[in-house]
């Protein structure tokens, strides 16, 4: 059986521990002040970042944990993990509810909380595959940033201590809906910097993250399905440790209007297909390249159960939304490179005025009420707000590929 978060640390990220145990050393009396004995929310804590923040900030030993997922079995699963944990640390007020942070039930919790020392919000649509036509666009755009926006007012109301909200590296000069959502959700959020403290972070690709196309590698071996991978697209990679790893020295550590990222060189990026190579090869299996998707399938499915050969497809990427490599950061954006041994932040973010922010929103809220609108309709918008955002529309989505 293949150990998953050995074969990371050995073939994708090659470090043998965490990037950004360093920094935790080094501010761990800081960190151990912003959370002992203080109330947490983490809204979409069931997911492979929420629930690593959750694994990295437990050990300073919090006085409530609140987690808000609409997975109901991804939260049970998350209990009876931590529980099962030896030596974990789990506050006796700890609870999990699955529920929209846009349900009133919601509100009538947290106000009931009087709200919260530290509130944490991961829930967002994070593939590039949610786009396809007008109304995944709609979807998308409403959980990354419409509701969003109402847990920002209902925080104000009753302000954390520390907010973060997470980001992506996709946000950086983002070719995709998905990434630019996350770009105006950074705008949003840094609208209210001087309300209450909020921090983000973009980062790379959590490897074998719920619904990453690495873990659908371990799907698809067991339903002795081929694997598929493009051959042409390069990523930075993070293990889900240090995904919520970094959140969390965000969280804790950032100042209001703070964007961190991790300190990763071009030279660390990878494609798919190499991970897919190392990844056959560390299991014994011999790879068999195809030429198509359905050679691929037909190989598969007349295989011997016990064969050592297996079948992959690669391919050059050609569907919408898709970019050869990402970035953490575009030119003008200032840096500081030295405040932390593996993290880079964003000082000094811009912030545009909430009244701006008010009518953007309100100019999308009255495109997607209209009966006929498009998603070329909903990008010219976004293009308006991101003026950098470079959306290329191919006629294909990841949707029809394997």
């Amino acid at each position: 059986m293949l150990n998953i978060n050995s074969f990371i640390a050995k073939n994708i990220t090659l470090r043998p521990q965490s990037m950004f145990l360093q920094d935790i050393e080094n501010n761990r009396e800081q960190l151990t002040h912003e959370i002992e004995g203080k109330s947490v929310l983490v809204i979409g804590g069931a997911g492979t970042i929420g629930s690593s923040y959750i694994r990295a900030l437990l050990p300073f030993r919090p006085a409530k944990l609140v987690v808000v997922d609409l997975n109901e079995n991804g939260l049970t699963e998350l209990t009876r993990d931590l529980r099962s944990t030896y030596g974990m640390y789990v506050p006796d007020d700890y609870r999990t509810y699955p529920l929209s942070y846009a349900d009133p039930i919601f509100e009538k919790i947290f106000r009931a909380e009087n709200g919260f020392d530290i509130v944490a919000n991961f829930s967002a649509h994070k593939h590039v595959r949610s786009e396809k036509d007008r109304y995944s666009v709609e979807a998308l755009i409403e959980n990354n940033v419409l509701k969003a926006r109402k847990l920002l007012d209902l925080l104000a109301e009753i302000p954390p201590k520390h907010f973060f909200c997470v980001s992506t590296d996709k946000a950086a000069n983002p070719v995709n809906v998905m990434g630019c959502s996350k770009k105006v959700m950074e705008e949003m959020i840094m609208a209210y910097s001087k309300k209450f403290k909020v921090c983000t972070a973009r980062f790379a690709n959590v490897a074998f993250s719920n619904g990453s196309l690495l873990a659908g590698f371990v799907e698809r071996l067991m339903k002795k399905q081929p694997l598929s991978a493009p051959s042409d697209v390069k990523r930075y990679f993070v293990s889900p440790e240090e995904s919520g790893q970094i959140c969390m020295l965000a969280c804790m550590l950032g100042r209001s209007g703070e964007i961190f990222f991790p300190k990763l060189g071009e030279e660390q990026m990878m494609t798919f297909s190499a991970i897919c190579d190392k990844f056959l090869t560390d299991l014994g299996y011999t790879i068999k390249q195809c030429a198509n998707e359905e050679e691929a399938r037909k190989f598969a499915a007349e295989m011997p159960a016990d064969s050592k050969t297996y079948p992959v497809f690669y391919f050059k990427s050609d569907t919408t939304g898709e970019k050869d490599f990402e970035e953490f950061y575009i030119p003008g954006e200032k840096l500081n490179m030295n405040k932390f041994s593996s993290l880079g932040v964003i000082e000094e973010y811009p912030c545009k005025p909430l009244d701006e922010i008010d009518t953007y929103f309100s100019q999308l809220q009255a495109l997607f009420a209209q009966p006929d609108f498009t998603k070329a309709d909903v990008v010219d918008l976004l293009k308006e707000f991101v003026p950098n955002f470079e959306h290329e529309e191919k006629g294909k989505n990841l949707d029809q590929k394997m």
